[in-house]
């Protein structure tokens, strides 16, 4: 069966005086932009981890967006793609004359999968599947900081460390994944998404990423 990543999304606003905001490209532009922009996380792609990600977010005078947070999640790499496709598409709307720039704007984004034999994994799999993943992110950002402030480190802290990546199954071959992903989002025009993702390899303690890292980050 061919896979398929399906992305839905519906916009609600916070008042009636914004019944005219769109995006540019029209009433449906908003969904093509997602469909076309969207990097569906590994993790949740591979455990089916699918649902909505409320996003908030204000837009000035010149449809530019500012003020973007995560206002319901699911799972932080979900969350993190949504906040990542709003702030994409900053400028892309096109707001009324008297438009309240202090409003807030939430976007529900739906992430769902189609052709990943997700129909047969139960929600109790789903859900041992996110804690996991939660109790993993802790044990992530542990390496991170000590990479952050290596130059604080301890004789011998780097070997736990190793452990933990080991532990993780954090190795060349999923670092290149996020390099890889990297460079989908510098292909988009998100030099910010990308540089995240470049610094995430660096902070694992590795060099793979150092030549992006000074060709696109500087």
């Amino acid at each position: 069966m061919m896979r398929k990543l399906i992305i839905l999304c519906l916009l609600l606003y916070s008042g009636a005086s914004m019944a005219q905001l769109q995006f540019k490209s029209g009433k449906t532009g908003f969904a093509t932009f997602l469909r076309d922009k969207m990097i569906y996380p590994g993790f949740s792609k591979d455990n089916c981890i699918q649902g909505t990600v409320n996003i908030s977010f204000k837009l000035d005078e010149k449809g530019r967006v500012y003020s973007s947070k995560v206002s319901k999640g699911i799972l932080s790499e979900l969350d993190e793609e949504a906040l990542r496709l709003v702030r994409m598409s900053s400028g892309k709307w096109q707001v009324p004359a008297g438009y309240d720039t202090t409003a807030s704007v939430v976007v529900p984004v739906n992430f769902r999968l189609s052709g990943y034999n997700c129909e047969g994994k139960s929600s109790s799999d789903i859900q041992e599947a996110i804690r996991n993943y939660q109790a993993e992110e802790g044990l992530t950002n542990s390496v991170i900081n000590f990479y952050k402030n290596i130059d604080q480190a301890k004789p011998g802290q780097e070997a736990q460390i190793i452990s933990i990546k080991n532990q993780l199954g954090i190795d060349d071959d999923y670092l290149k994944s996020r390099i890889d992903s990297g460079m989908k989002k510098m292909k988009q025009g998100d030099k910010q998404g990308a540089c995240e993702d470049f610094l995430f390899v660096k902070y694992m303690g590795s060099k793979l990423a150092d030549e992006y890292l000074v060709k696109y980050c500087k």
